[in-house]
């Protein structure tokens, strides 16, 4: 029986890299005041210690407004943060039961499957809570990414009709509606929505957009 109070949905921002403090929570805010309920940070090269503070500032934000903080990689980072859970990529990939063995059922999962279906099939009977396909569309963020394309992301629901599923990469306010027409729950977003002028609009604006859009 499907745990709905486990799914994510709608806008999933993914905090840019690189961005200080003060930037990173400035822009968190922004989103979270404009509608988005989940963030996930990825916080890569700035240490340990640096990076648990950064992410403890985060969960406290989010909470404020309700909202969910995953972090990228680091079941570490994800457990001393007490952040809600945690995104793997499939060379981050270990025994989601073992995870849970250490971290309880609190922690949310997410894993990478790019285009991957039997990838999919088995985070997910191991106890994934959602999966993420791309990249959708060609991205900057990840220009190695070969993108699946709109169809793959249609299948993906078809052969998984009850998993939570993102789509991610290059995916722009424009495309909001086509995205979750072909089945994605939530719609992971980094520069559409960061590198905007006024990040609580361009947020208003996609929730608005996503919640408005026919689901598959």
């Amino acid at each position: 029986m499907t745990d709905f109070s486990r799914r994510i949905s709608g806008i999933y921002g993914i905090l840019p890299e690189g961005l200080d403090t003060t930037d990173l929570l400035e822009k968190a805010d922004a989103a979270l005041s404009g509608g988005v309920k989940t963030l996930q940070l990825r916080d890569k090269g700035l240490g340990f210690k640096v990076t648990l503070k950064r992410a403890k500032a985060l969960r406290q934000l989010a909470h404020e407004y309700g909202a969910r903080l995953f972090v990228n990689d680091s079941l570490q980072l994800a457990g001393e943060s007490e952040a809600d859970g945690v995104h793997l990529g499939r060379s981050d990939m270990q025994s989601i039961a073992a995870i849970r063995a250490e971290h309880g059922d609190k922690l949310l999962i997410g894993v990478s499957c790019q285009g991957d279906a039997a990838f999919a099939r088995f985070v997910l009977n191991e106890g994934a809570d959602y999966v993420s396909f791309g990249a959708i569309f060609p991205t900057t963020s990840k220009q190695e990414a070969v993108p699946i394309g709109l169809p793959r992301l249609a299948k993906a629901r078809q052969i998984f009709p009850e998993a939570n599923i993102c789509a991610i990469g290059g995916l722009t306010q424009e495309s909001l509606p086509t995205i979750r027409m072909a089945g994605a729950d939530s719609a992971a977003v980094i520069s559409s929505l960061f590198a905007a002028a006024d990040i609580q609009l361009q947020a208003r604006n996609m929730v608005e957009i996503w919640n408005n859009a026919p689901s598959a």
